[in-house]
């Protein structure tokens, strides 16, 4: 699947955010995000672009200090050359998903060597569950723009969601363990 555009806005009725992909092919994609999903998903997606970004032999580092620096100069470049302007283009799309968005419930992520995240949102949410799922092939600057979208949609959410601001690559995408008391039920 060829993306095109990417959207990600915040339904306050809803309280969620909806990711919008249009492919080259004039497919479009829905998916519902909650805030649960978007703060345990969040610290994967900035662990994987840092992976993907360090992973070029040219420029490898091992530092973490330095993969972070790396990639924030990355994500800056990205952003210069990125339109971010030009409305979302929905005109008459086909649907394989349907009219409604997926609830995702469910996201794997890999990392595959040619330099692609790939990533599979699911819904798996109990008996109405749809089963529905999409999978999207990422490439870092498509991840930087999708983090980028996020960003944007979480602040209008006003979910005041904390960026974890160092990620360790070294042990998969697992990000730095919390500094505070976490609480389990």
């Amino acid at each position: 699947m060829n993306i095109h555009q990417m959207s990600v806005n915040y339904a306050e009725r809803d309280d969620r955010l909806l990711l919008r992909v249009n492919t080259q092919d004039g497919l479009e994609f829905r998916l519902w995000l909650t805030r649960r999903m978007t703060g345990r998903l969040l610290p994967h997606l900035q662990a994987c672009v840092v992976q993907l970004e360090t992973r070029n032999p040219q420029v490898m580092v091992s530092d973490p200090t330095a993969q972070q620096m790396l990639t924030e100069l990355k994500r800056e470049t990205f952003l210069e050359k990125a339109d971010f302007k030009t409305p979302f283009a929905s005109e008459t799309p086909s649907l394989p998903l349907g009219i409604d968005p997926i609830l995702v419930t469910d996201v794997q992520l890999n990392v595959h060597t040619s330099g692609t995240l790939n990533v599979v949102f699911q819904d798996n949410s109990g008996e109405g569950a749809t089963g529905r799922s999409c999978q999207l092939g990422l490439q870092s600057a498509l991840l930087h723009g999708l983090l980028h979208l996020l960003q944007q949609a979480l602040q209008k959410a006003n979910w005041r969601m904390e960026t974890p601001q160092q990620i360790t690559v070294d042990n998969g995408l697992e990000p730095d363990s919390p500094t505070r008391t976490v609480y389990a039920h």
